[in-house]
């Protein structure tokens, strides 16, 4: 993002913007950022863009492009321009590209809100993106009065599940045949901000612009096999990288259509993968989702033949969800990537999966990557490391704050937080998150890896690892474990287990059983919560 397309516009966070950017590579060039909503309205305009199978609504690309237009006519009557700041709180819904082209045509900035945070953990972000506009559901209506209070939203707008009465659609109607106008923007220029969940401290809005979606689409796209005939299922929520641009963005950049749920439900989705006249080619979860389907009863019955990519990301899978899904003639094509990534960097290719399964593959077209050690030297190969990325799809950096901006890159390399390692083929596998690493006796243990071998055990649905202070090893690990129905598992079978197919370093020293898992709104298990209930700092030391 070079620091002369910035506008000042962007008010308080210029000045931050200017200086995360000056150690950085000034941006691509200013390539001009291009419309492919308005392309795809002048070559295809009858063509279905998104079907909204909760509301039953359908959208063709015609009536999203004078979507988009109304919306930023709207825009431009309220005096939001370019760099401004526009929130959603919402869910899934045709909504969220509404907004996302309408910015793109204002050259504004839409953020996007998780809707499952509470009202103080809300009005942090929305303190530090300072929207002119808050459009939310009306079912958040309470949140967003009490938000606009504490944070002087100028403007609130109303959803209500695409009803005509709704304020929502009554200011598209009100300004249907406008277009509000076009600003000149590039590929350099912010279109939208989302806010980390992150492991410690608060929420960091990483910057994405119109570049890095853009080479998402290709970066994405091309071993993706997304063409205009591509019809992707989306369950993971919108205001996430997951459910925006893998692979709804690069859907739409293709001309190919989106099919949007509210949330997810394991046997809605296989009744939508497995209906005909739905037509499903792609798919797209984190592990979690794939792990409920398979469990689920419809699962062996599930049609899952027409199902041309299905990918899979964002945290480690376990290797037995890849192998059951194998099992039906689905293999789980495995990823990386990250918000600030665009998300889409390593990707394995289908015609590796079989013989490299367990890894993400290879560094995309347009993505450098190198694995590294505490020293800053590139790995050996195996060798484990902290993975570093770079490329034109690489954030800038985050929203009014410099300092995080620069102790996330080294030069132009992205401190990805990831371990990983790389086969003496090019092959990248990522072995866990780096601050989820523990270290017992000396050696360092990865969760992942103990994590496959629990759910070997018939009796385990869901499996977490945790590091606990010990005063004999410094840390050990703790099983925390969620059974499968009219189930029962001890210690002594777990720990035997283990033994049998770890080193003992690696064998947790106790179990937990819980009735669920805590998960973000993608479905990673945030092991943040559940050090915070199983590691307290006044309880003894396991010794």
């Amino acid at each position: 993002m070079a620091t002369s397309d910035v506008s000042t516009d962007f008010t308080a966070s210029a000045e931050a913007v200017a200086s995360m950017t000056s150690s950085r590579p000034a941006g691509h060039g200013a390539v001009r950022s291009y419309d492919w909503l308005d392309y795809h309205d002048r070559q295809r305009a009858q063509k279905e863009a998104i079907r909204d199978v909760d509301r039953g609504h359908s959208f063709t690309y015609g009536d999203l492009s004078r979507r988009a237009d109304a919306l930023s006519a709207h825009l431009s009557s309220l005096g939001i321009g370019r760099g401004d700041r526009v929130a959603l709180l919402a869910q899934n819904g045709v909504e969220y590209f509404d907004l996302q082209f309408a910015c793109a045509r204002r050259g504004a900035i839409c953020v996007l809100l998780n809707w499952r945070l509470t009202v103080p953990e809300l009005e942090y972000i929305i303190s530090d993106s300072s929207p002119m506009l808050l459009i939310h559901d009306v079912s958040f209506t309470e949140s967003a009065e009490e938000l606009q209070r504490r944070c002087s939203i100028g403007n609130l707008l109303a959803i209500d599940g695409g009803k005509a009465e709704s304020s929502y659609e009554q200011a598209l109607s009100t300004h249907a045949g406008e277009d509000g106008g076009r600003a000149a923007v590039t590929h350099d220029d912010v279109i939208t901000i989302m806010y980390t969940s992150g492991t410690t401290g608060l929420p960091k809005g990483a910057m994405i612009t119109h570049g890095m979606n853009f080479w998402n689409c290709v970066n994405l796209g091309i071993p993706g096999g997304i063409t205009v005939d591509t019809v992707h299922l989306n369950v993971l929520p919108l205001f996430h990288t997951g459910g925006l641009n893998c692979y709804s963005n690069p859907v739409l950049h293709a001309g190919g259509t989106v099919v949007v749920t509210t949330g997810f439900e394991p046997g809605q989705a296989l009744g939508l993968l497995g209906d005909v006249e739905q037509g499903i080619t792609h798919f797209f979860g984190v592990p979690a989702p794939y792990q409920f389907m398979m469990q689920h009863p419809d699962f062996e019955d599930t049609d899952l033949s027409r199902l041309v990519t299905a990918g899979v990301g964002g945290a480690p899978c376990a290797l037995t969800i890849m192998e059951t899904w194998a099992e039906r003639g689905v293999q789980l094509l495995q990823g990386f990537g990250m918000t600030e990534t665009s998300p889409a960097s390593i990707f394995l290719d289908p015609a590796d999966a079989l013989r490299k399964i367990g890894s993400t593959g290879k560094v995309l077209l347009h993505t450098e990557a190198r694995i590294v050690n505490e020293e800053g030297d590139d790995c050996a190969a195996e060798e484990i490391g902290e993975l570093w990325v770079a490329g034109p799809n690489i954030t800038p950096g985050y929203w009014n704050k410099p300092e995080a901006t620069a102790s996330s890159f080294e030069g132009r390399w992205l401190k990805t937080g990831d371990a990983a390692r790389m086969d003496d083929e090019g092959f990248i596998y990522i072995v866990d998150r780096w601050k989820d690493m523990y270290i017992s006796g000396g050696e360092n243990v990865y969760p992942a890896e103990i994590e496959n071998v629990l759910y070997q055990l018939p009796q385990v649905a869901e499996a977490a690892i945790i590091g606990v202070p010990s005063d004999k090893w410094g840390e050990v690990g703790l099983a925390v474990l969620v059974l499968k129905p009219d189930t029962e598992l001890d210690r002594k079978t777990v720990v035997e287990h283990c033994v049998e197919n770890l080193a003992k370093f690696k064998v947790p020293n106790d179990i937990a059983i819980i009735d669920e898992l805590p998960r973000n709104a993608t479905g990673k298990v945030l092991k943040r919560e559940l050090r915070d209930r199983f590691v307290d700092a006044d309880a003894p030391k396991i010794s």
